[in-house]
């Protein structure tokens, strides 16, 4: 595995690892091998992984898991590395990292049945689907992995219509922590496929997701520079702007933090499930009039070419400092508490994700994911803990729980505010039977 000297690789191997007993037919990177620059960090968060395996099969993820179990070290497991938690590396432990694992493959064009491996990217899966004229609401950004998103929830340009991605999966295959490699779907293993859907990283390694697709053609995509200056007013008629509208209109906002002299932007991207140009603009009105127009851009495309992005390398530094929640309304205490925040310049960059829709249309408890009632999902994006947390956690009153992907804070009211009872209490039985070692447990773990 050394490409340098073999005692100046061996003085950067971490103590705690038997690299020795790594089996033979893994692929594996260790600190000093050339591309582990590409593999330590994901994209917020730098790591120093003491080896990250890269298993190609199931059975190797089995093999990967066998050997991670028996080092005393903290495991990640990573599929695209975009998680903007940044939980899929560490430092000095060991990453299983099933980027390999990327096959896309339809199975049944009647029912617009596909397989996706946990490691493509999302752009990828777009590209796959377009030429059938279909499309798998997935996120805001194509080069997010399939495996972290699949598995938490999936709030992406398509959710007021088509639910979240967790809605689209009919079926799963995975590898527990014992090694064994199952299938979970509502027939087979159905109380795992519940917990799958939700809290899915504190079970198992996925090897492969089956969704059931739309038919997309498409898609308006319009972006919206407007004057936030006054915010809380802003937001107050954006959020209900975004609950009046159809279903096939998804919106989210951002905003950066204060500049001197300089009015407060806020920058609205919005797609509408239509390429009728009346259509789209009468869906567009209301949301372009929530704040004074500075600059605008409308366009109708394919859905995979917005979907589309780049591979680039992740090379983040330092520990995120991410906070998330979910809110039924925008109401004005909310609003306000917003505006306060921004004011504050804690917050560096600010984002508010339409949701609601077609993801209240499912039952509380059908999967794990609790958030069913949330019409919007907030992020806030700091650079000091001690700063950002008092503001945020003043305003908890105001939310109805967290979008696990985007919150970094370890403590463990953010457990009970993710997954409320009686939410949990399945979840937790299901670990007891699953992972009752708790070996999954550096992703929002919810064991004791």
């Amino acid at each position: 595995m050394d490409t340098v000297p073999g005692s100046q690789a061996r003085a950067r191997r971490h103590r705690d690892i038997d690299y020795d007993a790594v089996p033979g037919h893994l692929t594996a990177i260790e600190p000093g091998d050339a591309g582990y620059a590409r593999v330590r960090s994901t994209y917020l968060r730098g790591g120093s992984p003491g080896l990250v395996l890269r298993p190609g099969t199931p059975a190797e993820v089995a093999d990967a898991l066998a050997f991670a179990r028996a080092q005393p070290v903290k495991l990640g497991i990573r599929s695209g590395g975009h998680g903007i938690s940044g939980r899929s590396t560490n430092h000095g432990g060991i990453v299983i990292d099933v980027s390999r694992l990327d096959a896309i493959e339809v199975l049944d064009e009647r029912t617009r049945r596909v397989r996706v491996g946990p490691g493509a990217r999302w752009s990828e899966v777009a590209a796959a689907l377009a030429p059938y004229g279909w499309a798998l609401t997935s996120g805001d950004y194509g080069g997010v992995g399939v495996g972290g998103l699949a598995t938490a929830g999936g709030i992406g340009w398509l959710v007021r219509e088509h639910g979240l991605t967790i809605d689209h999966l009919r079926a799963a295959e995975l590898v527990l922590a014992d090694g064994t490699h199952i299938r979970v779907d509502d027939g087979e293993h159905a109380e795992l496929f519940w917990g799958l859907r939700g809290a899915g990283a504190n079970f198992g390694v996925v090897t492969a997701f089956e969704f059931e697709v739309d038919e997309v053609g498409e898609v308006a995509f319009a972006q919206f520079v407007v004057d936030a200056t006054d915010t809380a007013g802003f937001l107050r008629r954006w959020g209900a702007a975004v609950e009046e509208a159809p279903r096939d209109v998804t919106s989210s906002l951002i905003i950066g933090g204060p500049r001197p002299g300089a009015p407060l932007l806020a920058h609205i991207m919005t797609v509408v499930d239509a390429a009728d140009p009346d259509t789209v603009i009468s869906r567009l009105q209301p949301i372009a009039a929530t704040a004074p127009l500075l600059d605008q851009s409308i366009q109708i495309v394919p859905y995979a070419a917005l979907m589309n992005a780049p591979h680039g390398p992740h090379n983040g530094h330092g520990e995120p400092v991410t906070r998330s929640a979910l809110a039924d309304h925008l109401t004005p205490e909310l609003a306000a508490d917003v505006a306060h925040l921004i004011a504050s310049g804690e917050s560096y960059f600010f984002q508010i994700r339409s949701a609601g829709g077609a993801v209240g249309d499912v039952a509380q408890d059908a999967t794990a994911y609790a958030g069913r009632s949330a019409n919007f999902s907030l992020s806030a994006f700091g650079a000091a803990r001690t700063r950002l947390d008092p503001i945020w956690d003043d305003m908890r009153p105001h939310f109805s729980g967290i979008y696990v992907n985007f919150e970094t804070d370890q403590r463990s009211e953010r457990l009970h505010e993710a997954y409320p009872e009686p939410t949990l209490g399945r979840l937790r039985a299901l670990k007891d039977r699953y992972d009752p070692d708790n070996v999954f447990r550096d992703n929002f773990p919810i064991a004791p």
